[in-house]
C-alpha cells in the first residue's frame, strides 16, 4: 500500500461522490494507456531513425542523437505550453463549461504556433553554430547541422499537432490522438528510410533524409488532423477565426510560463549534460544517445500516466472533488511504479541483446549497458517525478514543480557532473549523476504533494471566459 503516506490522513476517499468515475483506478488506466501507446510510438521514431542512421556508422548516430536534442528542447518548451492548456481546458470541461473549453483550446493553438515560428528562426538560421554546442567531431557536428535544419521546418506542423493532441486528451478523448498519431509515426519512418537511402529512385541523402522525408511525412498527417477539426469532427469543435483572448491568454502565461522555465531548464541542462559526455569521447557520446532511444519506451509509461493524472486532477478539481483529485493522483502513482520498475527489470535483463541489436561496435555496446544500468535504477523515482508532478501541473500548480526541477537537474545533475569531470573521473561516475538528479526531485514532489496546497490553486479563466461567452450571446 502507498496511500498510508502519500494521501493526507484526512483525506476522506470513502464518501460517494456525483461523478461519473465508477472506479478511479479504472478511469486512471482509460486515459493512460491511449497516452502511453502514443509516446511509445513518437519513442519509436526516435529509435527508429538511430537504427536506420547506425547503419552509417558512429558519427550518423551522433550526428541524429545531437539533432533529437535540439528537437526535444523545442518540443519542451511548447510542453510547457500545452501543461497550461490541460489544467485550464481539464478545470472548464470538468465544469461542463464546453465553449470556455473550445476558447482555451484555440488559444492555446494560435499561441503555439507563434512559439513554434519564433523558435524554429535560429535553428534556420544558424544550425551549424547550434551543433556546434555538442562539441562533437568536424563531420558529426556537419551532420547534425544538416539534420537540425531540415527539422526546423517542420516545428510549426509538429506544434499543431502537439496542441490539438493536448487539448482533446484534456476533454478525456484519447483516442483520436492516438490514431493521428499512428499514421503519423508510420509515414515519419517510411519517409526518413527511404529518403535516407534512396528508395524507389528517390535521391540518397543519408542523414539528412531521415529528418526531410520523417518530418514531411508526419507533417501530411497534421494535415488531415486540422481538417478533421476544422470541420466539427471532434468533440471539441473549432472556435474559427474568433481572436485570442486577453484573458486567456494571460492565464496560459501564467501557469504556462513556469512550466516553458522548467522544460527550457531541463533541455539547456541535457545539451549541457551531452556536452559533458561527448569530453570522453564520441563512443560515450554515441551509447548515451542509444540508452536513451532504449530506455525511453518505459520512461513514457510513466510520462503517460503523468498526463492522465493531470487530466483527472484538473477535471476533478474543475467539478469541485478534491477527494478524488487525491485519489486518481495516489493510484497513478501505484500503477506507473509497478509497471516502470517491472520494465525497468526486463531493460537490465535484455541490456546487452538491445544494446548489440542498436549497433555493433563493442566499446559503444559495453557502455550502453552500463548507462541502461543507471538509469533502470533511478526509473522508480521517475514514476514519483512523472506521476505527483503531474497532479501539480493539473491543478495549476507549475512552479514548484519548477523549482524541484531546477534543485535536481542543476544541482544534483549538471554541477554534480562537472564536478566529477574535473576530478577526471570516468563516465561511469557522469553516468551515475542521474540518480541524485530523481531522488531529489522525486523527494521534493512527495513534500509538496503530502502538504495538499496544490489542491487550492485558484485559476480565475473561468470567470473571464464565463464572461466572454455571455458577451458572444450578446452579440448575436
Amino acid at each position: 500500500m502507498i496511500e498510508w503516506w502519500v494521501i493526507p490522513q484526512d483525506a476522506d476517499l470513502s464518501k460517494p461522490s456525483s461523478t461519473k468515475l465508477s472506479s478511479t483506478s479504472q478511469y486512471v488506466w482509460k486515459l493512460a494507456w491511449p497516452t502511453i501507446i502514443s509516446h511509445l510510438l513518437f519513442t519509436t521514431v526516435g529509435f527508429a531513425h538511430i537504427k536506420i542512421v547506425a547503419e552509417l556508422g558512429t558519427t550518423s548516430v551522433a550526428a541524429v542523437t545531437s539533432g533529437h536534442r535540439v528537437f526535444f528542447f523545442i518540443q519542451a518548451i511548447l510542453m510547457g505550453l500545452s501543461v497550461a492548456a490541460t489544467a485550464l481546458i481539464a478545470r472548464a470541461w470538468g465544469a461542463q463549461q464546453v465553449r470556455q473549453a473550445e476558447l482555451v483550446s484555440w488559444a492555446s493553438i494560435v499561441l503555439s504556433v507563434a512559439l513554434a515560428a519564433v523558435l524554429s528562426i535560429p535553428v534556420l538560421l544558424i544550425p551549424e553554430t547550434i551543433a556546434g554546442l555538442f562539441g562533437l567531431d568536424e563531420e558529426s557536428t556537419q551532420l547534425a547541422a544538416r539534420f537540425i535544419f531540415w527539422l526546423g521546418f517542420f516545428y510549426v506542423f509538429a506544434a499543431i499537432n502537439m496542441m490539438l493532441g493536448t487539448a482533446l486528451r484534456a476533454t478525456g478523448d484519447v483516442i483520436t490522438p492516438l490514431w493521428f498519431l499512428m499514421f503519423s509515426s508510420t509515414l515519419n519512418v517510411a519517409g526518413a528510410y527511404m529518403l535516407a537511402f534512396g528508395v524507389g529512385g528517390l535521391p540518397q541523402l543519408g542523414v539528412p533524409g531521415v529528418a526531410l522525408g520523417g518530418s514531411a511525412g508526419a507533417a501530411l498527417i497534421t494535415v488531415f488532423f486540422i481538417i478533421f477539426w476544422w470541420r466539427g469532427k471532434f468533440n471539441l469543435k473549432p472556435a474559427k477565426w474568433a481572436p485570442v483572448n486577453v484573458s486567456i491568454a494571460r492565464q496560459l502565461v501564467s501557469i504556462g510560463g513556469p512550466a516553458v522555465i522548467e522544460q527550457g531548464i531541463v533541455q539547456l541542462a541535457f545539451l549541457a549534460f551531452f556536452a559533458i559526455v561527448a569530453h570522453y569521447g564520441t563512443s560515450a557520446y554515441a551509447a548515451y544517445g542509444i540508452g536513451i532511444s532504449l530506455v525511453a519506451f518505459s520512461i513514457v509509461i510513466g510520462f503517460g500516466f503523468g498526463l492522465a493524472t493531470a487530466t483527472i486532477v484538473g477535471q476533478q478539481l474543475g467539478a469541485g472533488h478534491k477527494d478524488l483529485a487525491i485519489l486518481a493522483a495516489t493510484r497513478s502513482l501505484r500503477m506507473a511504479l509497478a509497471a516502470m520498475t517491472t520494465l525497468s527489470v526486463l531493460l537490465v535483463w535484455f541490456a546487452g541483446e538491445l544494446a548489440a541489436f542498436m549497433i555493433d561496435d563493442p566499446e559503444v555496446i559495453h557502455l550502453t549497458v552500463v548507462f541502461i544500468y543507471m538509469i533502470a535504477l533511478a526509473q522508480p523515482l521517475m514514476a514519483f517525478e512523472f506521476t505527483l508532478g503531474g497532479a501539480l501541473r493539473g491543478a495549476g500548480d507549475t512552479r514548484f514543480p519548477l523549482i524541484a526541477t531546477f534543485c535536481g537537474i542543476i544541482l544534483g545533475r549538471l554541477l554534480t557532473a562537472l564536478i566529477l569531470m574535473s576530478l577526471e573521473l570516468s563516465v561511469y561516475w557522469i553516468f551515475s549523476v542521474m540518480l541524485l538528479d530523481y531522488a531529489i526531485k522525486s523527494g521534493l514532489l512527495v513534500y509538496r504533494f503530502r502538504s495538499r496546497k496544490w489542491l487550492d490553486i485558484k485559476i480565475g479563466a473561468a470567470i473571464n471566459l464565463t464572461a466572454t461567452v455571455d458577451s458572444d450571446k450578446k452579440n448575436t
